[in-house]
């Protein structure tokens, strides 16, 4: 039986989260959490019972059409027209870990008893995550401010019976979905299909994702620039901790000691006639992935707060017996530190590039290109080439979004945060950064061969070994390509502490 993550008011962070998602803990609603849902749904339809005055969204139509007034008996039907109406995403499929990821952070938003749905509703939510019925979302329609509206709309269809599902990695209709388990499409009640709509989850859930990965990448890449400080035989003087203590900021001084951690016992780094400097790619790596470190630490904050928060439109305040519409859906502080985290992830794999450069430059006593009999051998020329134009569509992709509005629905949402649009290309540029890092470990790896009989750490050694096993030196040109994928491969299967990323 898989482990149960109990859905409560207790913290959500990331290393919660990695824990729900790598080991495919199963969701239940805590007791706390059910009688939240129920208070507020009670309160609201016993409030709709006894007064007729209009409340956005709950008894009126949505964005500019807030000021026409809807029948009682037409509150359901509104509620699934609005579900069905917005869903018009397009572009590609949002990939599934992530979409599941939205169902987990939605139910989460949806427990803390502000938003008035039915226990039903939500429930239905955590049927899906927990057998894999994961709905097909496009990542192509928010706007990031009225919530992420179209994603959402799509991921909520399937309650109603409608839309696609993946299930067993094939895309089916819902409808297809819910007979096998006997489950009746939902009849939305009053406000439910904006609680559903109105939130931040799409936006949310690509960031958590991009940081869980960014934040092992932030520890690959001070590995894998220690690998190639050794095969560039690079001064240590610039890791010195001195050098770090008189310039606090708290990633550059915890980059400096990786290095030194990971680099002790070198044989390589002990050697004399070293040069008296080296690039900045090498002797920068303290401040430039530091800055990133930093970064992560911001956005992950961020982050933590808003995946603990109620983010659908209006509120319930069942104690102060009010219902306020306000604009907690608006995705700003996501927009924001998304494209600061892309940014960041942008320089990690800008800085790597870097390094590639300088070890199939012919210097420092590595043969051109990194193979032997160059010329007949184009060796590690083209691999450099690929990474230098990842690094270039990265920079493309790191145009901040946040900075762009268009007004929308007629004039009533007059400024959107695009955190949507920082969402997906965040995405890419992390996954990019992977690949570059990859390409790194390639040449630094084929380096190392040319400083033997001289050895790096017992760390790197012991690393190299496994990575070899799978790209072995190139003594004469082969399909690189093939060991670009493997390297990828590699990375993306190393199995790290959590405790030396969050």
């Amino acid at each position: 039986m898989p482990e149960i993550h109990y859905i409560s008011s207790e913290i959500l962070d990331l290393p919660a989260i990695q824990d729900i998602v790598i080991q495919k803990k199963n969701l239940e609603l805590s007791e706390e959490a059910i009688l939240n849902i129920k208070k507020s749904h009670d309160y609201l339809h016993k409030k709709l019972e006894n007064n007729d005055a209009p409340v956005y969204g709950i008894n009126t139509g949505f964005g500019s059409l807030f000021n026409v007034k809807i029948s009682k008996e037409n509150l359901s039907q509104l509620q699934e027209n609005l579900v069905m109406s917005h869903a018009c995403g397009t572009g590609e499929f949002v990939p599934k870990p992530i979409a599941k990821l939205m169902l987990l952070l939605k139910i989460q938003s949806l427990s803390y008893g502000y938003s008035g749905v039915q226990l039903t509703t939500v429930q239905r939510l955590i049927d899906f995550y927990n057998e894999d019925v994961i709905p097909v979302i496009y990542s192509q329609g928010s706007l990031g401010a009225s919530g992420d509206l179209a994603p959402l709309a799509h991921m909520s269809l399937p309650l109603l019976g409608k839309g696609e599902v993946y299930l067993n990695d094939e895309i089916i209709t819902a409808e297809e979905a819910l007979a096998p388990h006997d489950w009746e499409p939902v009849q939305l009640q009053a406000k439910e299909g904006l609680a559903l709509l109105n939130g931040t989850q799409f936006m949310s859930a690509y960031g958590i994702h991009c940081l869980l990965k960014a934040h092992k990448l932030a520890y690959l890449a001070d590995l894998i620039s220690a690998v190639s400080i050794d095969a560039f035989d690079c001064n240590m003087s610039p890791f010195d901790k001195l050098v770090h203590l008189v310039r606090p900021h708290s990633g550059q001084i915890h980059t400096a000691e990786q290095i030194l951690e990971f680099l002790e016992g070198s044989e390589i780094g002990k050697s004399e006639h070293k040069m008296v400097q080296d690039p900045y790619s090498f002797r920068c790596i303290p401040q430039v992935h530091g800055a990133t470190k930093d970064t992560l630490q911001f956005v992950t904050k961020t982050f933590k707060t808003e995946v603990n928060s109620v983010t659908d439109n209006p509120n319930i305040f069942v104690g102060e017996d009010t219902i306020i519409s306000g604009g907690n859906f608006h995705g700003q502080p996501l927009a924001l530190a998304l494209d600061y985290l892309g940014i960041a992830m942008a320089e990690l794999g800008n800085i790597s590039e870097r390094r590639t450069f300088q070890l199939v430059s012919g210097l420092r006593n590595l043969p051109q290109f990194l193979v032997n009999n160059p010329g007949l051998n184009s060796g590690f020329m083209i691999p450099q080439y690929t990474a230098a134009s990842i690094v270039s569509k990265n920079k493309q992709l790191a145009t901040p979004a946040s900075v762009d509005s268009i007004v929308s629905s007629n004039g009533q949402e007059d400024h959107v945060s695009m955190g949507a649009n920082a969402a997906t290309k965040c995405l890419q540029i992390v996954d990019n950064v992977e690949t570059i890092l990859a390409i790194e470990l390639m040449n630094a790896s084929q380096a190392l061969v040319f400083r033997e009989p001289k050895k790096s750490s017992p760390f790197v050694e012991s690393l190299l070994k496994t990575y070899r096993e799978g790209v072995p030196f190139v003594e004469n040109d082969r399909l690189l390509a093939t060991d670009i994928h493997t390297s990828v491969s590699f990375l993306q299967d190393l199995s790290i502490d959590k405790e030396l990323l969050f």
